[in-house]
């Protein structure tokens, strides 16, 4: 039963090491990348950059090794040591050097975290079960297609997810995503308080337009269906008015904010704000 998901575990580690050794071994940015890690501390400044490369060059070698025919127990062993010795240094790095960039799989900037142990934890384990593959992963895949190719996705989104390198692509989205459900504005069952209503006026277009016409604070509020009316005192071209606007209630849509000034004396609109 072992034997198919085994198969597959060098595609997965040596798919891992091909890119981690890539971004260390011919990186753009690799002197700053190891300048920023745990290795200056570790090995030296002047030689934090030779190790860094010296440890990209190893993991593509040995990413070589797992992803080309033929299988050996052996390239899984010394996959598995790797992953110890990543375990190893993120547990050096924490203690020696807390303020340190992990350096791992990006050229950006990220600490060290549990995130990074949990990584390191998952390469191990499919390591070590790649120590029982008694085929070479092709082989595997063809064997079983569905069954396999689901482990590998489950791996990859587990690697996915314990990456920050990777928090742009999918976690930043989603919770930008979460904030635009939630906002109050969103709630249809929410009563909206004043103030956001106001906060949302202030930076809208038309607010802006007229600003500096405005001669009192808010006057008068009232809602209707989806909008919340506010009124202030304002002054047009010599002449007193009341400046109207509409605003959204149910959204965050500043720009859709319409206004008006109003002549209530003469009942007639002196100027006309239109949102999006």
């Amino acid at each position: 039963m072992i034997e198919w998901p085994a198969s597959v575990q060098p595609l997965f580690v040596g798919g891992t090491l091909l890119w981690s050794g890539a971004i260390k071994f011919a990186g753009g940015s690799a002197r700053r990348s190891a300048e920023r890690s745990a290795l200056p501390s570790l090995v030296g400044a002047g030689r934090a950059l030779l190790a860094y490369r010296l440890t990209g060059a190893l993991e593509l070698a040995l990413a070589a090794v797992l992803l080309l025919p033929p299988v050996y127990a052996g390239e899984a062993v010394a996959a598995a040591v790797l992953a110890t010795g990543f375990l190893g240094y993120l547990a050096y790095a924490r203690i020696a050097a807390p303020d340190s960039s992990c350096g791992c799989m990006s050229t950006r900037r990220t600490p060290v975290t549990g995130r990074g142990f949990g990584r390191a934890g998952v390469l191990l384990v499919a390591a070590l079960l790649g120590t029982q593959a008694d085929r070479w992963w092709a082989g595997g895949l063809a064997a079983r297609p569905w069954a396999a190719g689901a482990t590998l996705l489950g791996e990859v989104v587990m690697l996915v997810a314990l990456s920050p390198e990777a928090d742009r692509l999918w976690l930043l989205p989603l919770r930008r995503l979460r904030v635009r459900l939630r906002h109050p504005l969103a709630d249809r069952s929410f009563e909206m308080p004043l103030e956001s209503s106001l906060q949302q006026l202030h930076h809208s277009p038309a607010y802006r337009r007229v600003s500096g016409l405005l001669r009192s604070g808010l006057k008068e509020t009232w809602d209707e269906e989806d909008v919340r009316v506010l009124c202030y005192t304002a002054e047009y071209e010599g002449r007193r008015a009341t400046a109207v606007f509409a605003v959204p209630l149910r959204h965050y849509r500043p720009e859709e904010i319409r206004g008006a000034l109003v002549d209530e004396t003469a009942e007639s609109t002196l100027l006309v704000l239109a949102g999006a």
